[in-house]
């Protein structure tokens, strides 16, 4: 698995198509985060931008390569384990991703709750926020996984259920992304670190629960 999960960042670099899912999120933080906001309400917005970011890198990922290159990798690998190296490298990178904003959010924040009268630590502040990234690179995982290859073949198809799965994740009551954003604006409120554990567990039951789905999808189409 090591090796084919080098393979497919290999790809997923050279291909030079996260650039675009990278620069956007770039572009999220720029304009929604400022220098002096809340510490935990700027984590909280981070991480929901990072959720659809990494259902994007997910369908770069398991579409980069060629049709060719894919059959010779399932015939070398097996299908399933082909297959699941995509989501896995998917979500690697968007842990690097996540990783890299909570610090610089963690760093220009306020330490300090919503209405800036209560100091909040920023050590586990940005613990707590790494954990809502963790959410939020898991569930991107899984809305990625399941609305693209081979799922959803089609990219008229799965270009919308990608959108509009991410924005149900980070609205709809029950999902782990939205318990886990919750969790931290109303830490913010009360000047309060949350640490959504729970969150947390439940993201990566669905994640493994989509991505073996999808696995499972691609050997028997196989």
């Amino acid at each position: 698995m090591a090796a084919l999960l080098r393979y497919r960042t290999a790809l997923l670099l050279r291909s030079q198509r996260w650039l675009a899912p990278v620069i956007l999120y770039a572009v999220f933080l720029a304009v929604g985060v400022q220098g002096g906001q809340p510490v935990l309400d700027s984590l909280a917005y981070a991480a929901a931008a990072l959720l659809p970011v990494t259902a994007w890198l997910v369908r770069i990922c398991v579409t980069v390569e060629p049709a060719a290159a894919r059959g010779c990798t399932a015939a070398a690998a097996g299908p399933r384990r082909a297959h699941l190296a995509g989501p896995l490298a998917a979500f690697l990178a968007a842990g690097v991703l996540g990783a890299a904003a909570t610090g610089a959010v963690a760093v220009i924040s306020d330490a300090a709750s919503t209405d800036h009268q209560t100091a909040v630590a920023r050590g586990p502040a940005a613990v707590a926020g790494l954990l809502a990234m963790l959410v939020s690179a898991l569930v991107g995982t899984a809305v990625g996984a399941l609305t693209s290859r081979p799922v959803l073949r089609s990219t008229g198809v799965a270009v919308p259920a990608l959108l509009l799965a991410a924005l149900l994740a980070l609205v709809t009551t029950g999902s782990p992304a939205k318990a886990a954003l919750t969790d931290l604006t109303r830490g913010s409120r009360d000047g309060v670190v949350p640490l959504p554990v729970g969150a947390v567990a439940a993201a990566l039951a669905l994640a493994v629960a989509a991505v073996a789905t999808a696995c499972g999808v691609c050997a028997r189409r196989s």
